[in-house]
């Protein structure tokens, strides 16, 4: 009797931990299937919302998009409060130490070429900027044509992208102004003419229906770069050509540290349909996908 109880007791352990190793197995996050948060620079938010959306309509997949500052987005990867962020700037000296002290190697995967767009009201007679004139206006030189310039947030991407060309290590206490998002600045443009907003090119190709009418009365200006005879707009074309000034890298940056969804959503961003939902959001692909022809011997005409 006390045989059978100790068989029957063992067969049960056994049943459970396989039943439990199931459950593990099914749980576990793969490059394709389970869950993940991507930490997003604000100023590209619309067309990751795009890219995560397809990529969970194919694949056993949740990602959750935490939308940050940029300087929030660095704070929340180094403290591991996720492993998976959208950047328009790669990871400096300090941040990689202190993954390597991790023993992790991030992976960073360049996906787009990105506009800062300079918008002013739509009743302006003048959507021409010389970058020069905004530098100075920066540096606290007074401009004719700018009354002031308008940005998302204090701890922005574009702010550190702007501080930089000007030679600056803070946002300037004059002229220049912060809200809380890209869709603020891009309401204030369209209300006070003679301001300058300066948002991620995406908030304009691709807004929220709600936005629609305040995107029709702003107008993203031409510029005109340093060593340049020509004003170029923020599109495409001039992106790729490299005649646009203020273009920037987009990165997906990877310090999971094992082949998890990171993985998979950088790989699939990277891919031919990932580089096809960057084509049409109004960004440039890092790779231009190529264009399939279908090319017949003989052309049937059906028409009677």
């Amino acid at each position: 009797m006390n045989s059978t109880l100790r068989l029957s007791t063992f067969f049960c352990v056994l049943f459970l931990a396989i039943s439990c190793n199931k459950s593990v197995d099914a749980n576990q996050e793969t490059i394709l299937k389970g869950k993940a948060t991507l930490l997003v620079d604000a100023t590209l938010m619309p067309v990751m919302e795009d890219q995560v959306q397809i990529f969970e309509s194919r694949y056993d997949a949740t990602i959750g998009i935490n939308a940050q500052s940029e300087t929030e987005v660095i704070q929340s990867l180094v403290k591991d409060t996720s492993s998976i962020a959208v950047l328009s700037r790669k990871l400096n000296a300090d941040e990689m130490k202190i993954f390597a002290n991790r023993k992790i190697i991030p992976k960073i995967t360049p996906i787009a070429l990105d506009a800062v767009a300079l918008i002013t009201n739509s009743n302006s007679n003048d959507t021409l900027v010389d970058i020069k004139a905004v530098i100075d206006f920066m540096n606290g030189k007074p401009s004719p044509k700018i009354k002031g310039l308008v940005f998302d947030n204090a701890n922005s991407s574009t702010v550190r992208y702007m501080n930089k060309l000007a030679g600056l290590t803070t946002i300037p206490q004059k002229g220049v102004f912060s809200f809380g998002t890209n869709n603020e600045v891009i309401k204030f443009v369209s209300q006070n003419e003679g301001m300058i907003g300066v948002v991620g090119l995406n908030w304009l190709t691709q807004p929220k229906p709600e936005m629609q009418a305040y995107v029709d009365k702003v107008v993203a200006l031409s510029l005109k770069g340093h060593n340049q005879n020509d004003f170029f707009a923020p599109d495409q074309n001039n992106i790729a050509e490299g005649k646009y000034a203020l273009a920037r890298e987009i990165y997906i940056v990877n310090c999971q540290g094992f082949s998890g969804l990171g993985m998979g959503f950088a790989s699939f961003v990277a891919g031919d349909i990932g580089q096809r939902i960057i084509l049409k959001s109004g960004l440039l692909p890092y790779k231009v996908p190529p264009r399939k022809l279908s090319i017949r011997n003989q052309i049937n005409n059906d028409k009677k």
